[in-house]
C-alpha cells in the first residue's frame, strides 16, 4: 500500500505597507508609520521623492518616536552616487534601529537623460555596478571599482549598524536574473502572480546560479488593493492609482507578456485590465486576502499593501481602514495556516 505525503501548505508572506506618494504631509506619513507599528507589519515602504526627500521623511518618523522597519521602493540612481547611497541606507538603519530595504531602479530613461546627459545604455549593468559598489561599502571594504557607470576609490568609515538589504526594481526577466546575482530583494509592481511564478522568480534562481550564490533573493510584491464598500468602482480606483504606470510602455508591455490587454495608449481600459486580471485585488477582505496569498504561493516572500487608489480618491482615514482590514484577513489565514 502507498501512501500519499501531504503538501507543506506555503507559508503566508509576512505583511508590509507601501506609502504610495511622495512624502509631502508628514503627518499624513506618520499615520501610515504608526498603523506599520500598530498593526506589527513588516515594514514601511516609499518611493522616490523629490518633494520631501524618501530618506529625510523616514528619519522626520524615527525623530517622532516611529521607529520602524523601512525601505526605498525604488529610490532612482542617477540622483545619487553609490557611496553616498550606501551612507543614507545606513543611517536610517541606525536611526531606526532597524533592518533597512534599500531598493534601486534606473526610472524612466528620459529623466535620466536630464540629469546624465544620456540614458543608461544598459540599465542592468547601471543597476549591477551601483549594488556592487554598495555591498562592498557597506561589508566595510574600500571599493576599488571602475566600470561603465559607477567609479569609485574610497571606503567608508565603519560603525555597527542593522543589516541592509540591498533591492533592485524588477518587471522583465532579465532585469530578474541581473537581480539574482547582485540583489537580497527583488520588488515587483503591479506583477500578476502567474507572471512572478513562471517568469521573475525563475530568473532570479537562474540569476543567483551564474555567481554561485546560496541565497536566492527574496521578492517583496507591491499589489494595490482595495476593500469592496458602497459607492467604490474598482476601476476608478486603478486608474487613480496607477494612470502614469499603465500610461507607460514598460509596464504595458510586462503586462501585456503576462496575458493582460493593455495598451499604454488607453490608460483607462487598462485599468479594467488590471482589476479583470486580479493585479488590483478588491473584495471583501477574506476575498483580498486570498489573491495575495496567491502572490505567496508563486514565490513572494513579503507583500506590500498598496492603498493608493482609496488614499487618492477618500483620504489616508480611508485607506488605513482597507489596510487594518486586510492586515487582520492576513493575519487570521497565516494563524490558520499554522494550525
Amino acid at each position: 500500500m502507498t501512501t500519499t505525503a501531504t503538501p507543506t501548505p506555503t507559508p503566508t508572506p509576512p505583511v508590509s505597507l507601501m506609502y504610495p506618494l511622495m512624502a509631502y504631509d508628514l503627518d499624513h506619513l506618520a499615520a501610515f508609520g504608526e498603523a506599520v507599528r500598530d498593526l506589527s507589519l513588516e515594514r514601511l515602504y516609499m518611493g522616490q521623492s523629490v518633494l520631501v526627500d524618501t530618506h529625510q521623511a523616514f528619519a522626520h518618523l524615527a525623530g517622532r518616536g516611529i521607529r520602524v522597519p523601512v525601505g526605498t521602493s525604488v529610490a532612482l540612481t542617477a540622483l545619487r552616487h553609490p557611496l553616498d547611497a550606501a551612507v543614507q541606507a545606513r543611517s536610517l538603519a541606525l536611526l531606526t534601529g532597524t533592518g533597512v530595504v534599500a531598493g534601486f531602479g534606473t526610472g524612466d530613461p528620459q529623466f535620466v537623460t536630464a540629469l546624465r546627459g544620456a540614458p543608461y545604455e544598459s540599465p542592468r549593468t547601471a543597476v549591477a555596478e551601483y549594488l556592487t559598489v554598495m555591498r562592498g561599502l557597506l561589508d566595510g571594504e574600500v571599493v576599488d571599482f571602475q566600470g561603465r557607470y559607477v567609479r569609485l576609490d574610497e571606503g567608508l568609515l565603519q560603525v555597527p549598524h542593522p543589516p541592509v538589504s540591498l533591492g533592485v526594481g524588477v518587471l522583465r526577466p532579465r532585469m530578474a536574473y541581473t537581480a539574482g546575482r547582485v540583489a537580497d530583494v527583488a520588488i515587483t509592481l503591479l506583477t500578476p502572480a502567474a507572471h512572478l511564478r513562471e517568469q521573475i522568480v525563475p530568473a532570479l534562481a537562474r540569476g543567483a546560479a551564474s555567481r554561485d550564490r546560496a541565497a536566492v533573493p527574496g521578492v517583496t510584491s507591491i499589489v494595490p488593493c482595495a476593500v469592496r464598500r458602497p459607492g467604490r468602482d474598482p476601476r476608478k480606483l486603478a486608474f487613480a492609482a496607477h494612470e502614469l504606470h499603465l500610461g507607460g510602455e514598460h509596464y504595458a508591455a510586462m503586462l501585456r507578456s503576462a496575458g493582460l490587454d493593455v495598451d499604454a495608449a488607453d490608460p483607462w481600459a487598462g485599468a479594467g485590465a488590471l482589476v479583470d486580471g486580479g493585479v488590483f485585488a478588491y473584495g471583501t477582505p477574506d476575498e483580498v486576502a486570498d489573491q495575495l496569498t496567491g502572490y505567496g504561493e508563486a514565490g513572494a516572500t513579503e507583500i506590500a499593501l498598496s492603498c493608493a487608489g482609496v488614499l487618492l480618491t477618500e483620504g489616508p482615514e480611508a485607506a488605513l481602514a482597507d489596510v487594518r482590514a486586510i492586515a487582520e484577513a492576513m493575519r487570521d489565514r497565516a494563524a490558520a495556516r499554522v494550525r
